[in-house]
């Protein structure tokens, strides 16, 4: 029902929306000129109409008004959905900047879409403040959440914390990218194609790891464990050259290998090296490299070993003597 009321305030078609718009023209036109009075003195009767005190409201002034509030949103629609279209061809701005500036237009263009269909339907604006305190405690408990995802969106576009493209983590694990900023969510997209929306007030009260905010590097770390048996000195230089020769490997900072422990079967390594652009992912050059030190290793005799426990067994001359003094 929500989503059949929302095509008619607003038509996804533009031809649709053209249509509709020309039809209630028409309607009003016609109305004004006088083809419609035998309807409304049908319509327009003390039977049928609902009286609240002196106030009266007829079957007529109902239609009317409901053709009134049609033909002012679905003229609202248009001049938003053009409004939108030349923000968005305003290609020397940044995505934010853009995004910001038609959620602004969008406010105030339906601001003054509803104050005008207030003053279609006959309702004074001076009595709105009466209900002032109404909507005001709807505020605070009905439309919290609501309120505060709009409000947590607008504080997002301006600060430009986090834009449309960006790859960022959230604190529940989430890891992906920002594909649409919205008023009330931000739709991230995560690797294996699923689409969550997150509210704008997670993004705001939440820790936020945003891997492209100023720059879009990122390190790629991994351990090897080396036999002892090795040369470690050996192992460490093959594990950079093969760093250094993979095509996504930045040439500053430098790759690093350290000598992290001495474990119990192996020389335990960490290798840190770093990628230029992150939004290419970050498994594909470790899995290359890891694969291109095991060649390596292969070819020069390096052993990765395995866990490996040495058992011995061990007689107590205790025991044995025992049970030689009991035999006798």
């Amino acid at each position: 029902m929500t989503t059949l009321w929302l095509k008619i305030i607003k038509p996804n078609r533009r031809s649709a929306k053209w249509l509709l718009f020309l039809v209630l023209i028409g309607i009003v036109v016609a109305t004004y000129q006088g083809y419609f009075d035998s309807l409304r003195l049908l319509l327009d009767t003390p039977s049928l109409t609902l009286r609240i005190g002196s106030y009266g409201i007829s079957a007529y002034t109902l239609l009317s008004g409901a053709i009134a509030l049609a033909l002012v949103f679905w003229t609202t629609a248009i001049v938003s959905d053009s409004v939108e279209r030349k923000i968005s061809r305003l290609h020397t701005v940044r995505a934010a900047t853009r995004a910001l500036a038609v959620k602004i237009a969008q406010i105030l263009i339906y601001v003054i879409a509803f104050l005008v269909a207030l003053d279609f339907v006959g309702i004074d604006l001076t009595t709105l403040t009466v209900f002032s305190g109404a909507v005001g405690i709807g505020l605070g408990f009905g439309l919290q959440k609501i309120a505060s995802n709009f409000i947590s969106g607008l504080i997002l576009l301006m600060e430009k914390s986090i834009e449309e493209g960006d790859l960022i983590e959230l604190s529940d694990g989430t890891f992906g990218f920002v594909r649409r900023a919205s008023a009330r969510y931000t739709l991230v997209e995560t690797f294996d194609s699923k689409e969550i929306l997150v509210p704008n007030e997670d993004l705001i009260t939440s820790r936020v790891v945003n891997w492209t905010f100023s720059n879009s590097s990122a390190r790629v770390e991994f351990h090897v464990g080396v036999s002892y048996h090795s040369d470690i000195e050996l192992a460490r230089e093959l594990m950079l050259e093969a760093a250094r020769a993979h095509p996504r490997c930045a040439k500053t900072p430098e790759p690093a290998c350290y000598l992290l422990a001495f474990g119990d079967s192996s020389v335990d390594f960490t290798l840190h090296f770093w990628v230029d652009d992150v939004t290419l992912g970050r498994w594909p050059p470790q899995s290359e490299v890891m694969f291109e030190i095991w060649r390596k290793f292969k070819a020069n005799g390096i052993e990765i070993p395995f866990p490996q426990r040495d058992l011995h067994i061990r007689s107590d001359s205790r025991d044995s003597t025992d049970g030689q003094e009991e035999n006798t």
